[in-house]
This record gives structure tokens, sequence and C-alpha cells, in this order.
């Protein structure tokens, strides 16, 4: 019992595990691995070693071979030397046993002369002749100049022997013998052409030794070969030059077509003054080189072409900087072929065009997108001093997304004029300026869509979620025009002629045969009337507008229409006290005074722009009234009474008109000439009506004083017309005429109102008449 108790305190242990089991069982695969690894690099660097032994033990062999060649070599010309030797010993042997012999038999006297000189003839007919030896002589020695690689010696030996022998330059009439030593020496002399070819195609040929074998070919009657080898070893200069530069073109992207330019137009350079100072001037040789480099210029457009894909994209301003350089740095090295006799400038630019415009496409699109992209303003046209710029005049206090817009357009339009050079300019000028009047015309739509229009509904919210700029007011609307047309008159201009004056200042263009400046000029000028055509766009719709709100009330009725000419009482003006202008014109004047108030806040300085518009929205009225056919029904509507009174009325109209654009000093002919062209149908459609204008008519130039008097009385406020006459859509209009200024309708007595609307004195109202009265 108590042996039991000790077991069960003290549980028997069968066995203990030692440590290096425990260590086999439970090692770490990590470790294992690490140690395989181990074991195979050292067996690698073993074999390696090996290799590296073998290599060395096998190429000194190698040159220990190549020493013996060369001193077999010698032992073979030394033996053929040795063997020549022993054969002209021989042939002297021979000819002494002969004389010997002649002079024996001399001294016996003449027994059996027949028979001796039969003997001797056996033998000197056995013997070569002097000629024979010679030619073996010749074999003998050129094969050895040929196995000693002395081609000009041998060279020599080969003419010497060509003028000693003629037949040997053509086949002729020859024997057989002759014929086969010409064909053992023609062999020879295709030997000596291989080695000189040989020397030619070997990779490290220097200059002077490809032009001593080239000359040597020559000597041999091979030009043409000779020619095409110099081509060929050139080439291959240029090939080897080129894929050494290739993988360098993704870490300089933006030089890599100008050095790719310079490796090319060097190599073709260099082969034009090699094949003239060995070849001449030779006609056939010169085109053959002339068709060469044209193969070399399309395979180097090929690989500008196909590396754009390491070259920067296509849209960024750098692949536009890489297309001028390869543009500038390939015409000037045309330029400096020319003296060699190599015109290839107009081939090249054929071959570059599609590649420039394909880049000036790209950058142009990405030019319109970023210009449309109002939303996603860069930093860097945000955060730009606008002070410095002459937009900033045109910012507004509750926005400045309009200037930011016209900053940013003119900033995209500067970078991708800075990258031309005065190269690109002269020969992708014109596509240039054609492309930036394209993105002015999709900027002027911009500001388009910003101004108010038919499409303004309520119902059109998804319209305006979209236009981040919205000019409500007429300070803002005038702001806009004012801006759109600094960019067009001065920024736009200014930074084009910066650019093309480059041109002018060139000396790279002196050889080149320049466009001449009549061309530029013309091309400039057509740029600028697209500019223009743009622009009047933009101006036109502000101005139809602005004369329809004018026209139309918010009810849709119309307050210029036909019926102000049918209600007047009296028979006629001219008797009348003070006539004046019906009063639309006369709200009309009213509204174009406060708006020249306006511009003149906003379009400070900048009087141009603002006589345009006025005189714009002038014309736009008459132009209105003369297309208005429910304007002129009225008056051709025979149950409709019409009056002299009525008649004088509207021609009172069209010349105070006139009168307004003349004091205000935006004289327009066009205005003129639609006004007068509605006081010819008015008078001729009231005198079909029974009225005749003879009697009904006064003098033109009482209209004309009268239309300057009226204008005197609304500018000093002495109209004799009281308020209570003036019907609500009037009194409506003219609120609407002020409500984008602080001023009320007093206005428009105020003297401060006359300064700021007319620029012209009072002396300007003494204008000439414009209009003959119509005799009906």
């Amino acid at each position: 019992m108590e042996s039991s108790e000790e077991d069960d305190d003290f549980p028997f242990i069968e066995s203990i595990t030692p440590q290096s089991k425990i260590d086999s069982l439970y090692q770490s695969h990590t470790e294992k691995g690490i140690r395989k690894v181990c074991c195979e690099l050292i067996d690698l660097k073993d074999a390696v070693e090996n290799l590296c032994g073998n290599m060395e033990t096998k190429y000194l062999a190698f040159l220990r071979m190549s020493e013996e060649v060369v001193e077999m070599e010698h032992e073979l010309v030394e033996l053929r030397k040795h063997i020549s030797a022993q054969g002209i010993l021989v042939q002297d042997l021979m000819t002494g046993v002969c004389r010997e012999l002649e002079e024996y038999n001399s001294a016996n006297g003449d027994i059996g002369d027949s028979q001796q000189d039969l003997q001797v003839d056996e033998l000197q007919s056995s013997l070569p002749s002097d000629t024979d030896i010679r030619k073996e002589i010749f074999l003998e020695n050129i094969d050895v100049l040929l196995a000693e690689h002395k081609v000009e010696e041998a060279i020599e030996a080969l003419e010497a022997e060509e003028k000693y022998c003629p037949e040997l330059k053509g086949p002729g009439d020859t024997s057989s013998m002759e014929a086969s030593y010409r064909s053992v020496f023609l062999k020879r002399k295709s030997m000596l052409e291989d080695q000189l070819i040989g020397i030619t195609e070997q990779p490290l040929v220097g200059i002077l030794e490809l032009k001593k074998a080239l000359s040597a070919l020559i000597k041999l009657g091979k030009g043409p070969l000779a020619h095409q080898l110099l081509l060929k070893s050139y080439g291959s200069r240029l090939q080897k030059s080129i894929e050494v530069f290739l993988p360098s073109c993704s870490v300089y992207p933006k030089t890599f077509p100008a050095t790719l330019s310079r490796l090319m137009f060097s190599i073709i350079s260099a082969t034009t003054k090699e094949s003239g100072s060995i070849f001449g001037d030779n006609p056939v040789y010169t085109n053959r080189l002339v068709q060469w480099a044209e193969r070399e210029i399309e395979y180097f457009v090929r690989l500008v072409k196909n590396n754009l894909n390491n070259a920067p994209s296509s849209e960024t301003v750098f692949a536009l900087g890489a297309a001028r350089n390869c543009v500038q740095a390939s015409l000037t090295y045309c330029s400096m072929l020319e003296s060699q006799g190599l015109k290839l400038s107009k081939l090249l630019l054929v071959l570059l065009r599609p590649y420039i415009e394909e880049v000036l496409e790209f950058n142009f699109r990405r030019a319109r997108r970023e210009v449309l992209d109002v939303a996603e303003m860069d930093e860097s046209s945000l955060l730009s001093p606008h002070s410095m710029s002459p937009l900033s005049a045109f910012a507004t206090s509750s926005d400045s997304v309009l200037v930011d817009s016209g900053m940013k357009f003119m900033d995209i339009v500067e970078d991708i004029l800075a990258q031309l050079t005065p190269m690109a300019v002269l020969h992708f000028g014109a596509n240039v300026l054609t492309r930036i009047s394209q993105l002015f015309d999709k900027y002027m739509d911009m500001l388009f869509k910003s101004l108010p229009g038919p499409s303004d509904d309520d119902n059109l919210t998804e319209l305006k979620e979209v236009i981040q700029f919205r000019a409500e007011t007429d300070s803002e609307q005038l702001a806009l025009l004012g801006l759109a047309f600094t960019i067009l008159d001065e920024l736009l201009p200014l930074a084009v002629m910066k650019v093309w004056s480059q041109k002018n200042e060139s000396k790279d263009l002196e050889s080149e045969s320049t466009v001449p400046n009549a061309s530029i000029t013309a091309e400039l000028k057509e740029w600028k009337r697209n500019l223009q055509h743009s622009f009047d766009k933009l101006r036109d719709h502000f101005c139809r507008q602005y004369v329809l709100s004018f026209i139309y009330s918010r009810e849709g009725k119309t307050r210029l229409n036909a019926l102000i000419y049918l209600s007047g009482e009296g028979e006629d003006l001219y008797w009348g006290s003070d006539p004046l202008p019906s009063l639309p014109f006369q709200a009309l004047f009213a509204k174009l005074q406060q708006l020249a108030i306006v511009a003149g806040d906003v379009l400070l300085g900048r009087e141009k722009i603002q006589k345009n518009l006025l005189a714009r929205l002038t014309e736009t009225v008459v132009m209105w009234m003369s297309e208005e056919q429910e304007f002129w029904d009225v008056f051709e509507d025979e149950s409709v009474p019409l009056k002299p009174l009525g008649l004088q009325q509207l021609i009172l109209d069209m010349h105070f008109t006139v009168e307004i654009a003349c004091f205000a000093g935006y004289p327009s002919r066009h205005v003129q000439q639609i006004a007068s062209a509605i006081i010819t149908r008015a008078i001729r459609t009231f005198s079909a009506r029974g009225i005749d204008p003879q009697s009904a008519l006064p003098e033109d130039e009482w209209f004309v004083e009268t239309a300057k008097t009226a204008i005197n009385k609304l500018l000093l406020g002495t109209s004799g017309s009281d308020a209570s006459e003036i019907d609500e859509d009037h009194v409506i209009l003219h609120n609407e005429m002020v409500s984008d200024s602080d001023d009320t309708a007093s206005s428009l007595s105020s003297i401060e109102s006359f300064e700021s609307f007319a620029s012209a004195s009072m002396g300007e109202l003494d204008s000439p008449v414009y209009f003959t009265g119509s005799e009906g």
C-alpha cells in the first residue's frame, strides 16, 4: 500500500528525450532554408571560379594559337619566296646548259648538225619563254602582296601589268594561253577587291583607312561600289550612335528630338564632305547621296514619332517644347547642309508637319478643357496677383471668377506661345494663330452663356447650375464685355507680337527663304479679323438682349410699336411748340445715357469699347424697327387711319436717333443708312395711303435742328411735357432703366449725367444733314 501511494505521488517516467532530437524535430524551416541556400551559393561560387579558370585558360590558348597562325603565315610567305628563288636558279641552270651545248657543237664542227639541232630545239621548246617567266614572277609577286595585305603595292603592280599587257583590260581576240592568263589575273584582282571591301566593313575602321580603301577601289574601276560602301559605312555608324542614344530618351525626353537630330545631321554632313572629297561633284554620286540622306531623314522622323510613348504626353507643354526643339534644330542643320549642296528642308517639313500638328492639336485640346473648366481653377491662377493684370479692373466686389477665367485663358495661351521659336513661327505660325482664334472663340462662347438670354427661364435650372458665373446687372455685363475686349484688343495681340517679333530679329532665318513681311502682315490681319468676329458675336448678343428688354415689357407687350404714330393729336409737328421725340425714344435716350454712366465707371479709360457698344445698341434699335414686319403691318392696314403727324413723328424719331449717336461721339454710318431706309419706307407707305409727303413734311434741316434741340432739352431738363402724360408702361421702363444705379430718374436733367454721357461738346450738335427728303 505504501508503494502504490509513492507511485501516485511520483509518476514513472518511461524515457527522457535528448535535446538533439528535439532540435531535429522542431528546428525552424526558415533556418533549414537558409542553410540550403548557403550551400547552393557555395556550390555556385565554386562553379563560377572553375568557369573563370577555364575561360582564362582557353583565352590564353586562343592567343597562343593566334600567334602561331601569324608565324605560320610568315613561314608560308618565306617558303614561297624560297620556291621562287629556286625556280629562278633552275631556269638559270637550264639556260647555261643550253649555252654550253651550243658552244660544244660549234667547237666539234657540223657533225650530226641536223640531229643535234633537233635535240636543241626539243630542249628549248621544253623550256618556258621569257614572257611566261615574267608572268609567273608577277603572279608570285602579287600573291605575296595579297598575303601580306599590301594593298597599295598590289594596286601598283596590277596597274603596271595592265599597261604592259593591254589585252588584260578587255576580252578582245586572244589565244587560249592569253585567255588563261587573263582569267588568273582577274582572279587576283577580285581577291584584292574582296580585301578592300572587308576593310570598309570592319566595325572599327578609321576614317583614314576607310578613305584609302575607297580610293583603292576607285583605282580598280569600282567607283559605284566604293560610293555604296561609303554610304553603308556611315549609315552603320549612325545606326550604332542611335542605338547607344535611344535608352536615354526617357531620361531627357524634352531634348531627345534635338539631340537625335544633331546625331543624324552631323553624320549626313560628314558623309557629304567625304563624298565630295573622294568622288568630287559627279552628279550620279550626288543623286545617290541625296537619296540616302532622304531615307535617313525619313528614319529620323519615324524614330521621333515612335518614341512619343517615352516622351512627355502630347497634351503637355513639355511635348510642345520637345517638338519645338526638334523643328528648330533640324531646320537649322538643314540650312547648314544647303551650303554643301543638300536641300532637305522641304522634305523635312513635309515629314514633320503631321507630328507637329498632332502635338499642337493635343495641346490646344487640353487648353480648351482647362479654359472651359472654371470650377477647377488651379491654385496658381487663383493666387496670382490680380493687381498686376489689366483684367483686374473688371473684378467685381462679389465674385472674381470672371477675372480668374480671363487670366487663366491668357496664362494658357502665353505658355503655348512661349514654346515657339522663330523657326517654328515661320513654318507653323499660321496653324498656331488659327488654333488660338478657335480657342478664343470657345472662350467667347463660355462668356456668351454667362449673359442673360432666352434660356434664362425658371424651368431651365440645370443650365444655370452648369454656368459658374452669371452677369446679371449692367455693370457685370459691361465688365464681361470689357474683359473680352481687353483680351482681344490688348493682351492677345501683345502676346503674339512678342513672339512674332523674335522671328524678324532671328539670325537663324537669314539663309531661309523667309515669307515676305506683307504675307505675315496679311496673316496677322486675318487672325485679328477672326478674333473680332468671335467678339462681335458676344457683343451682338448683349446688344440684342439689352434692346429686346427695352422694347418688350416683362408681360411680353411691345413698348415700341406703330400705335405711338397713330394716337397723336393735331395736324403736324411743324407748327407745334418745341416738338419732342416719342416717349419710347425719350426712354431710349435716357437708357443709353444711364448705360454710358455705368460704362464710364466700369470701362474707365476704354473709350473705344464704350463707343462701340453704344453705337451697336443704337444700330440694333433701328435694325429691329427696319426688320419687324408687325410694326409695318399696322401702317399697311387700310382699316387703320393714318395722319401726317404720325409720319412727322416717325421721321423725327429717326433723326433723333442719329443725332444721339453723333452727339455722344459714336456716329455710325450704318445707323444713318438704316434710318434713311426706314424714312424712305415710311414715306412710301404713307404715300400709298393717300398722304402727300410734299405738303406734310417740312425740310430735312427742320428735323435735324428739332432733334438737336430735343437732346438739349432732355439733358437740361426743360422738357415741356408733363410727367402725367407718360403712360404706365413708360414709367416702368424709366424705373427699370435706372435699376443698376443709385441715381433717380432726375438724373436725366443733371449736369453730371450730361458730362458723362457725351464726350463731345455742344458744338458737335452742328452736324451735317444726313437725309434727303423723299418725293414719295
